[in-house]
């Protein structure tokens, strides 16, 4: 019996989860094509908090779980949601491994690095730039064909170029925008940014404009300073672009009024990337061709803003590793069905893990007031997104009336101190943990 043989397009986290996850298995085949010329090619992205039953679920399946603990920063899920006058309106203390909500953060690059250790060097080729798929799923790159696979797996991201040959959508302009900066060595360079973001996250929001801080492993600081942009607002800027000092002043100009500490993550930044934000339609799905299917942002692009992308990508991986298991040790197993199978729960997953996005993007961007006006919805929507029947039917309700009697008494310092205490207490419980984290 011949091996199945599979080709990753892609060695990001969700292309390396799915290799790690069958590359040892009997009757399968699997190579990863990457167009980056090495591992350390590019700078990998910020910090990802990973979940129970997505994420974690994936590197758990795989046996890296233990090796994730290593690396793996419980402290990193503090977090604060302020407004421009750095008014709290949620604010989650540090934890150890023992109190975890269950999502510890992980930089990216070493998410990866972990992913690269896991699997035979031989499995990855890189520098294979990919510039197109034919209809027989002949990979065309620069340096020849790559032909012969029972299954292609596009998990080259948003902008997937193995998209196209089940679809002619494109990911469309989310309508928001800025730089993305860094600040190095925080706790020198920047003392008040770093404890202000309290070694995890800040999330700041204000009629269409965002200034987030996340910490890094290395000591730095990611910072972001988004608002809502025209599509070409960069190619639009008066400014001198490879002038970090003014590309600093531009932002300082746009963010004007807000707190000054909150301004400092902006007066001590530097290596400014602008970026632009792009996302696939909410429900997108495609019509199944046999020998090729997608994961990850390729399948399901969306914004960061329910820190849901890489554990939803993961999934993907996990899913998709198990119907490709199931299908070649079975003699009456089929691989074309076992995929549709997976696209189709994929689809469903996709579907919903979007709209959540969409409305976190929505209620944190596009809304007047926000976040003043939209915090009730975030908290609600944020704690339901992990909640399942029938456990919902009874805390659904008691959820929506806690949370505005909170934000209702929420000016009272007295009062909001105690309410504080007791979602800390609830949110870091026992039971709370096993009943909402899937």
């Amino acid at each position: 019996m011949s091996p199945t043989r599979i080709a990753i397009v892609g060695a990001g986290p969700v292309g390396l989860t799915l290799a790690r996850l069958i590359h040892n298995k009997p009757n399968i085949e699997v190579v990863i094509f990457e167009s980056d010329k090495s591992e350390d090619a590019r700078k990998q992205g910020g910090t990802l908090d990973l979940h129970p039953g997505s994420g974690l679920s994936a590197l758990e399946e795989a046996g890296l779980y233990d090796e994730f603990l290593k690396r793996a920063r419980f402290d990193g899920e503090a977090v604060i949601f302020t407004d421009k006058n750095l008014v709290k309106y949620i604010e989650q203390p540090r934890l150890d491994e023992e109190s975890s909500n269950g999502r510890p953060e992980i930089d990216r690059y070493l998410l990866r690095e972990m992913l690269l250790n896991s699997v035979p060097s031989e499995v990855i080729r890189w520098g294979c730039h990919l510039r197109a798929i034919d209809e027989n799923h002949n990979l065309i790159f620069d340096h020849g064909i790559e032909s012969g696979f029972d299954l292609v797996v596009g998990a080259d991201g948003a902008w997937s170029k193995i998209r196209k040959l089940v679809s002619d959508e494109k990911p469309h302009y989310s309508g928001t925008g800025g730089f993305n900066f860094t600040i190095p060595n925080a706790e020198e360079t920047a003392p008040d940014c770093y404890q202000l973001t309290n070694r995890g996250s800040l999330y700041a929001y204000w009629d269409g404009k965002a200034i987030v801080s996340q910490q890094q492993g290395d000591g730095s600081l990611n910072v972001y300073a988004f608002a809502v942009r025209p599509e070409d607002w960069y190619n639009q800027a008066t400014f001198d672009k490879n002038d970090i000092q003014a590309i600093r002043q531009a932002t300082l100009e746009e963010f004007s009024g807000w707190d000054s500490r909150l301004l400092d993550f902006v007066r001590h930044a530097q290596d400014a990337v602008y970026r632009s934000l792009y996302m696939l339609p909410v429900g997108w799905s495609w019509k199944h061709r046999a020998g090729m299917t997608l994961i990850g942002d390729a399948a399901h692009a969306m914004t960061p803003f329910a820190g849901q992308g890489v554990n939803l990508g993961m999934e993907d991986a996990l899913k998709l590793s198990q119907a490709i298991i199931k299908a070649t040790n079975s003699p009456e197993s089929d691989l074309t069905a076992a995929i549709k199978t997976f696209e189709e729960d994929l689809f469903v997953r996709a579907k919903s893990t979007a709209e959540l996005t969409h409305d976190m993007m929505t209620w944190f961007l596009f809304t007047e007031g926000a976040l003043r006006t939209t915090i009730e919805k975030v908290v609600i929507r944020m704690v339901s997104s992990d909640m399942r029947p029938p456990v919902s039917w009874v805390t659904y309700p008691l959820l929506v009336a806690g949370t505005y009697a909170y934000y209702f008494f929420f000016s009272t310092v007295s009062l909001s101190v105690i309410v504080k205490w007791c979602f800390h207490v609830l949110y870091t419980s026992v039971p709370y943990r096993i009943l909402f984290h899937r």
